[in-house]
């Protein structure tokens, strides 16, 4: 499928949860994309060194049951297929050749470490950025960065509060979407 305009919303999603849900939606409602890609991590460089990281596949498949039925979403494996670290520079100039213009989806949470991504300031002249706000203030904008705010009410939810929830269906169902709920504990240690 080609588009115009294309919305890249990547991560590890390990798990994803209410919150990504939250952010796809705002996304399509903005108005901004003909299509919106979840592009799931296959080597997530920056987490993967630093602790458990679910298998790839595992993390594909909850993304397709949490995000497969978002209107404008499409899920994508195109960063597992590749060897290697993940990098988003890599997947934009994939997405450049089918889109005329990839615009990154990030939580407000990120923008502080997109410097520290791989090639930041090549990427940095590719795309521009939508900001999902988090809880806790006013969304700030990295210097050398063309941003803009993507409006929606801050979700206080993260992968990594839902990984210290205890196991069981009852306690991750206000966090996580029920298809991806027996997913994600097929694979507790």
């Amino acid at each position: 499928m080609t588009a115009r305009r294309l919305g890249l919303f990547g991560g590890t999603f390990d798990p994803p949860h209410f919150g990504h849900v939250a952010a796809l939606k705002a996304a399509a409602r903005s108005k901004r994309f003909d299509v919106i890609e979840v592009t799931v991590a296959g080597d997530p460089y920056q987490k993967s060194a630093s602790g458990h990281v679910h298998p790839a596949h595992l993390r594909l498949a909850m993304a397709q049951a949490a995000f497969g039925g978002l209107e404008l979403v499409r899920v994508s494996d195109r960063e597992i297929r590749r060897t290697g670290p993940s990098y988003t520079i890599d997947t934009v100039r994939e997405l450049l050749l089918e889109a005329e213009s990839v615009d990154l989806i990030v939580g407000a949470d990120l923008v502080d470490h997109m410097d520290s991504w791989h090639e930041a300031a090549t990427l940095r002249t590719l795309v521009r950025v939508g900001v999902v706000p988090r809880p806790g203030g006013a969304t700030a904008f990295p210097p050398g960065w063309d941003c803009y705010e993507i409006p929606m009410d801050p979700v206080d939810l993260s992968s990594t509060f839902i990984r210290e929830v205890p196991e069981g269906p009852d306690n991750l169902r206000d966090y996580v979407p029920a298809p991806v709920i027996p997913l994600y504990e097929s694979f507790q240690d």
